[in-house]
């Protein structure tokens, strides 16, 4: 049993955490051997790599525990700065002991008299006449040579950090957004490797990011926390131990640089003739364009280490198409939609403008439609002119695009014709266009792949949405929003989770709800709350659905990554939204919210349609606080498990007595919305359950296999009928091509999952992920994998239960778990119906395994009768399955079906 990975704050060897006491667990390395199962471990903190045993921190001692994810760091307190190495002992279930190579952490800055640097600006006030950004800098002398340097710093709204001509990493739209009268978050480099002894410069370009929303071009609002900032402090230490640091105050040089316009939501202008050459070197030309820097106040929030994973270019597209709507105007089609930005390369004369705008539709001339994302939103740049060429991207904006339309340049191919007929020998040639694909450096945990062509790009398009829209917050879309609506998070969270290691981000929501909490207990439909909606708007502002997030995506957190300490921490933000909507309620009902936002009925999509706001919102209030109530029984608050408990009864009774007709057996309007949430949730009694579900079947039934759910309802559509044996229904209604489905907006050219179910030709956005919960399906439906940590367990129990398709030859998923990967895959010959399943269980985990029971006498596992097979731990009766229940290892099945 060998360890594989090992984290700390579920991150693999963190630099600057600022968590007090850190969370430690490990993952195991896949092996044959069987039943693998870990009963005891032991970690040790040392402060030194070379000498680890004598300078031990702290020794856990061995505990005989299954534990291997967010066990809590219990030594004495840990100091700011400081690298700490750490090593695990495992123990399997022969007593066998293996040890952990060494890794390590290092800790940020922990308390505020830490911080010895001063926040700097251009200005002290805002000038009347919007500026350009500002560059910030200054030179240094190092006499020694350089063992180790680290650069704290937050730089608002975003910031590119630059040392010694070059930029330090590949991060980009740095420091995450937040509510920064509640929190700002700082980062923390490794420059070690662009420093020297000698002369030295450091230099930092800012943007507004959404601390400071300029407006000035299309913008969904303008706001600012304050004019551009940001606070250094360089901390290095020479090889012969010494130390010194390089802080941000009024020795700092400050200037106007080259981007003469940057807004989250309009666009960037940079005039590469306004650039400074060798600003960020050492040895530059005192000049009357540099002045002071100015000391300015902090800002409201608390600084907070950045825990979250960097946002990096992750993808490159190159065009596939490039054509010439209008007579100079230019429109390359990437052939995709995505977020990010564009990079050129360009030759032209001093002075030149090229303007590039981007776009997810087309007008029926050719040019671009920025209807439905938000218009004007262009990027600019002016040439300098004295290169063979020269190469840009944009610094602090971005959008979702597929399209872009270039003016003022020529693509190289088609140079001479174009500027023949321009008149105009001057106009720039593009020699090169790239789109830079923008999301987080986070692990990828799943894959899914089926013999099915719909499916697999369904599954496709729903990804490209949920990367699209992964930024430091989940957004609703890339281009004409940008913020952080919540409903999505706890929705699409399990398809999310699927696919990518998003623990961190998920923390992160919590802590943006947390702040932006109000003092009523409300949670707001966003967070970080940038949009503040009008009384007039209120169910814009006050939704259930959407503030359900905080009960549920710590809940989750709990039951997808064992992270424990999550609800501890925000239990009492947590009771007060339930306390809020109770005392909020008309008699437990909830009047008012979005509801299934986004239905299909015969309006367009926007405002429900189908099912009464009130139902859906009061389910929605019942299930989170059933979920709370067992949050309270896992953290042992014994009187509000029984008090929250006797609430979620009241809730059932007062719904089913204001939604359900005793004479239909149905739910309020009958809609596959207002019948499949009670289903789901747990609010349908005993005697109606079969006959509710039966309303769902037949009215999807009647519709020709087609929802009439939105972004709420959707999910538990589905989940009603996987949980009811029904997934030949969902896979049914998967391979329709007709409105409203999948296969509609990907025959209609949808390369993003769009928001609406006819996204590609009513409009709306082209990229949004909140429609994508098919996804969870693929994984838990098809394939099978059913996944939560169990406390009393100590680690993951797992269950396999693959809907076998007639007419789908294989499938095969993987998920890489916290334990380790698991793996299913099934393929059926269609003639003698003959099923072939393997299946990966990571060590330290349990599995049972359901296959048709009427297959139990024809069952063989590694090729002999289940009988003689090893490691089977039992085998029981469900109703029409055979559960076999295996610990960790390689396990292949065959049956007739």
């Amino acid at each position: 049993m060998q360890v594989h990975e090992m984290f700390v704050e579920s991150t693999l060897r963190p630099l600057g955490i600022d968590v007090l006491q850190p969370a430690f667990g490990w993952s195991f390395a896949d092996s044959p051997v069987r039943m693998q199962m870990q009963t005891a471990y032991r970690i040790l903190v040392s402060a030194s790599e070379d000498n680890f045993r004598s300078e031990v921190v702290w020794d856990s001692g061995q505990r005989h525990s299954k534990k291997n994810v967010h066990i809590l760091y219990e030594g004495p307190p840990l100091a700011s700065r400081l690298r700490y190495y750490w090593k695990v002992q495992v123990w399997d279930e022969n007593g066998q002991m293996t040890e952990s190579p060494v890794t390590w952490w290092e800790m940020g800055l922990l308390h505020d008299n830490d911080w010895s640097a001063t926040w700097i600006a251009q200005f002290e006030q805002e000038p009347a006449e919007r500026p350009a950004l500002p560059l910030m800098r200054r030179e240094f002398h190092l006499g020694k040579p350089v063992a180790q340097a680290r650069a704290y710093l937050c730089g608002l709204g975003q910031f590119e950090l630059r040392l010694n001509g070059k930029k330090v990493g590949d991060h980009v739209l740095e420091p995450g957004w937040t509510n920064y009268d509640k929190t700002c978050l700082y980062c923390v480099y490794d420059v070690t490797d662009y420093l020297h002894e000698g002369d030295n410069a450091i230099g930092m370009m800012l943007g507004g990011g959404f601390f400071h929303v300029t407006g000035g071009r299309y913008s969904k609002f303008k706001h600012s926390f304050g004019s551009p900032r940001c606070l250094v402090q360089l901390e290095i230490t020479f090889t012969d131990g010494t130390q010194t640091q390089i802080l941000s105050d009024r020795n700092w040089d400050s200037a106007p640089g080259p981007i003469l316009f940057s807004c989250m939501y309009g666009g960037e202008d940079y005039d590469a003739n306004h650039h400074h050459a060798n600003w960020d070197l050492p040895g530059l030309l005192p000049s009357e364009v540099w002045q002071s820097a100015v000391e300015v106040p902090a800002p409201a929030g608390k600084l907070k280490s950045q825990a979250i994973s960097p946002l990096k270019v992750m993808e490159t597209f190159q065009p596939v198409q490039m054509t010439e709507p209008l007579p100079g105007v230019f429109v390359a089609d990437f052939g995709t939609n995505f977020s990010g930005w564009i990079s050129i390369r360009a030759k032209g004369s001093q002075g030149a403008k090229i303007t590039m705008a981007p776009a997810e539709l087309l007008k029926e001339n050719g040019t671009i439609n920025q209807k439905w994302t938000g218009s004007p939103n262009r990027f600019s740049y002016i040439m300098r002119g004295d290169a063979d060429e020269e190469t840009w991207s944009p610094r602090f904006s971005y959008s979702g695009f597929r399209y872009v339309q270039l003016e003022g340049i020529v693509p190289a191919e088609a140079a001479g014709a174009a500027k023949l007929a321009l008149g105009d020998s001057e106009v720039p040639v593009l020699l090169q266009i790239e789109g830079q694909m923008i999301y987080p450096d986070v692990r990828v945990c799943g894959s899914f792949v089926s013999s099915n062509k719909l499916l697999n790009r369904t599954h496709e398009i729903i990804n490209q949405a949920i990367l699209s829209n992964m930024k430091s917050i989940f957004t609703d879309c890339p281009h004409r929003e940008k913020l952080g609506w919540l409903e999505q998070i706890h929705l699409m969270g399990p398809s999310v989770a699927f696919n990518y290691d998003v623990e961190r981000l998920f923390i992160k929501t919590m802590e943006d709800i947390r702040d932006a909490q109000l003092p009523s207990g409300m949670v707001p439909t966003t967070a970080p709350e940038y949009v503040v909606f009008s009384e007039q708007w209120r169910c814009f502002r006050d939704s259930v659905s959407w503030g359900a997030a905080y009960i549920l995506a710590g809940w989750n957190l709990l039951k997808l990554y064992g992270n424990h300490r999550i609800l501890t921490e925000h239990y009492e933000g947590m009771k007060a939204y339930i306390n809020y909507l109770k005392a909020g309620s008309d008699q437990l009902i909830i009047r008012s919210g979005l509801g299934d936002w986004y239905d299909v009925g015969d309006n367009p999509p926007g405002f429900v349609q189908n099912t009464p706001v009130a139902h859906t919102e009061t389910a929605m209030f019942y299930h989170i606080v059933d979920v709370f109530a067992q949050i309270a029984k896992h953290l042992e608050r014994s009187d509000d498990a029984l008090n929250y408990a006797q609430l979620r009864e009241d809730i059932k009774s007062a719904f089913n007595h204001a939604f359900f007709d005793e004479h239909t057996q149905q739910y309020a309007t009958g809609s596959q919305s207002a019948n499949a949430m009670p289903l789901v949730l747990g609010l349908v009694r005993e005697p109606y359950k079969e006959i509710v579900f039966s309303h769902v079947i037949g009215d999807i039934i009647s519709r020709g296999y087609h929802t009439t759910a939105g972004d709420v309802g959707h999910r538990y559509v589905l989940l009603a009928l996987s949980q009811n044996g029904r997934s030949d229904m969902i896979y049914r209604m998967s391979q329709n091509t007709d409105h409203p489905s999948y296969g509609y907006q990907i025959e209609n050219g949808a390369t993003s999952l769009t928001e609406a179910w006819d996204g590609p030709t009513v409009g709306k956005s082209q990229n949004h992920f909140m429609l994508g919960h098919l996804e969870e399906w693929l994984y838990s439906g098809l394939a099978g994998i059913h996944y939560r940590y169990c406390p009393e367990f100590e680690s993951y129990k797992l269950s396999i239960k693959p809907a076998i398709q007639e007419d789908l030859n294989e499938i095969r998923a993987d998920y890489l778990l916290p334990s380790g990967k698991l793996r299913v895959a099934w393929q059926q010959d269609t003639d003698d119906r003959r099923l072939l399943l393997q299946i990966t269980i990571p060590a330290n985990c349990l599995a049972d395994v359901y296959l048709p029971s009427a297959s139990l006498p024809t069952l063989l596992e590694g090729g002999v009768p289940l009988a003689d097979a090893a490691s089977i731990q039992e085998v029981l009766i469900d109703n029409a399955h055979a559960v076999i229940r295996v610990g960790s290892g390689n396990y292949l099945f065959e049956c007739k079906v």
